[in-house]
């Protein structure tokens, strides 16, 4: 079986930015805040996605979903201190068939109602 290959940076961009439209017409989403990512979106002021600079999507989700699509290799633990992975981010493998949108619905979800 063939390998999956990873999207070009311009492809991940391009993925994000139909991301962030299709979420700006909520309550509360917003874009493009101050925040780890250049590019990230926040609810009420609380970041929940972002595109980070290797250009892959990063969420943020309860421990245990983490857990989850970590074992399954669908992604790591999103690390921006290189030694320090955060226990609620998830950095979504470019090669994961999980739909971007379907994510970051989750972690949107998750930070509404924390």
């Amino acid at each position: 079986m063939p390998k999956p290959t990873e999207p070009s940076a311009g492809h991940a961009e391009q993925r994000y930015e139909r991301l962030v439209a299709a979420f700006l017409g909520q309550p509360g989403v917003s874009d493009r805040g101050p925040g780890w990512g250049a590019s990230s979106l926040k609810v009420d002021g609380r970041m929940f996605a972002m595109l980070s600079h290797q250009r892959t999507l990063v969420v943020k989700l309860p421990w245990a979903r983490v857990d989850a699509l970590v074992e399954s290799g669908d992604g790591v633990r999103y690390d921006p201190r290189r030694g320090r992975p955060l226990k609620e981010w998830l950095e979504l493998s470019p090669a994961s068939p999980k739909r971007w949108s379907k994510l970051a619905a989750e972690a949107l979800e998750f930070v509404r109602g924390a």
